[in-house]
């Protein structure tokens, strides 16, 4: 699986992959070695504890190195002008609903769609991304089921980092 990402998000994620290895690892470690000198491990909670966020760390860090190894880097600057790019935010009105919304089209890592931030690999974000404001797309959600829904406004932005990556 390649992963459509943007340096931003390699960025972010090698980031947090070195704060993972340097700083979070070693407390774990500690607090490993710690929760050991307790006695008994079939009954030491606070062990057990400190073994799963071991886990939890080291499953992490496999994630985002295998990642940031087989992504596939989002060329930004090939991106049409005046059609709606990466992170811009999009005012789109959906006449089924008679509402309007505004989302922003981001990579898979970063998504959050109850504050906006669409899938680029969604149905909505497919539809949307490359469509110009006054444009009607199509939203295929299944085979048997889809949806209209305007481009009212594109307002162009730039990723500012300040949409997290995703846990998982």
């Amino acid at each position: 699986m390649h992963d459509k990402l943007t340096k931003k998000d390699i960025e972010m994620m090698e980031r947090e992959l070195e704060d993972r290895r340097l700083n979070i690892r070693p407390k774990i470690m500690e607090e490993v070695k710690r929760c050991r000198e307790y006695g008994d491990l079939s009954e030491n909670y606070e062990y057990k504890a400190a073994k799963q966020a071991q886990r939890q760390n080291d499953s992490r860090v496999r994630y985002l190195q295998n990642m940031i190894k087989t992504a596939q880097v989002i060329d930004e600057d090939a991106q049409q002008a005046g059609a709606v790019q990466l992170y811009d935010r999009v005012t789109l009105y959906l006449p089924e609903d008679e509402e309007e919304m505004v989302i922003q089209v981001v990579s898979t890592v970063r998504t959050n769609p109850a504050a906006g931030l669409i899938s680029l690999e969604s149905p909505l974000g497919k539809a949307v991304l490359g469509a110009k404001a006054g444009q009607t797309v199509t939203v295929r959600v299944s085979d048997s089921y889809s949806y209209d829904a305007e481009i009212r406004a594109i307002e162009p932005a730039q990723d500012d980092g300040s949409a997290p990556l995703l846990p998982y």
